[in-house]
C-alpha cells in the first residue's frame, strides 16, 4: 500500500488534535477549580499531568515525523492514555470511598516525585480530600468525564498507531 500525503496529514491531524484536547481538558478543570471552586484531590491532579504528558508525546510525534518517531511518540501517548484510564478507575472506586488521600501513589508522584505542587501550585497542588472531591457535572461524575476523553484518546491514538503501522 503506497502511502499518500493525506494518510500523513491524516496521522497529523489526528495527533495535533490529540494535543489539544488533552489542553482543554486541563484548561476545563482549572476553570472548574477557579471559577467554580472544584478543588482536586492528588487522583485530580494526577490526571492532569497525564493529560499533559500525552500532549507531550503527540507533539513529539508532530515533530518527529518518521516512521519510528511516529511510532515511539504514539506508543508513548498510549501508554500515558492508559495510565489515565487507570487512575480515573481508581479515583472513582477506590479513592473516592477514602476519606484521605495523603500519601497515595497519586500524592507520591505529584507533589513527591515530580514536585509539581511546588513548582505550580495553582495547577498542581491538590487542595482536597478524594471524597470531598467526587463531584458531579451534568449528573456525570467529574472523574467519568476523565475517563471518556482518556478511552476516546485511547481509541484516536490506536488509529494513528494502525495507520503509522501501515505506511511502507
Amino acid at each position: 500500500m503506497a502511502v499518500t500525503r493525506s494518510n500523513r496529514d491524516h496521522t497529523t491531524a489526528l495527533l495535533a488534535g490529540t494535543a489539544l484536547a488533552c489542553i482543554g481538558a486541563v484548561a476545563a478543570a482549572l476553570v472548574s477549580q477557579h471559577v467554580f471552586d472544584m478543588q482536586p484531590c492528588p487522583w485530580c491532579v494526577l490526571q492532569r499531568v497525564i493529560f499533559l504528558a500525552i500532549s507531550l508525546a503527540c507533539g513529539l510525534g508532530l515533530l518527529w515525523r518518521s516512521r519510528v518517531g511516529r511510532l515511539i511518540s504514539t506508543a508513548l501517548a498510549l501508554l500515558l492514555a492508559a495510565s489515565g484510564i487507570a487512575a480515573a478507575l481508581w479515583q472513582h472506586f477506590q479513592a473516592a470511598a477514602s476519606a484521605s488521600c495523603n500519601l497515595t501513589l497519586a500524592d507520591r508522584i505529584v507533589s513527591g516525585f515530580l514536585q509539581l505542587d511546588s513548582l505550580l501550585p495553582d495547577v498542581f497542588s491538590p487542595r482536597a480530600s478524594c471524597a470531598d472531591a467526587a463531584v458531579n457535572l451534568l449528573g456525570v461524575p467529574y472523574d467519568f468525564w476523565s475517563l471518556a476523553l482518556f478511552v476516546a484518546i485511547d481509541g484516536v491514538l490506536t488509529l494513528v498507531l494502525i495507520s503509522t503501522l501501515r505506511r511502507a
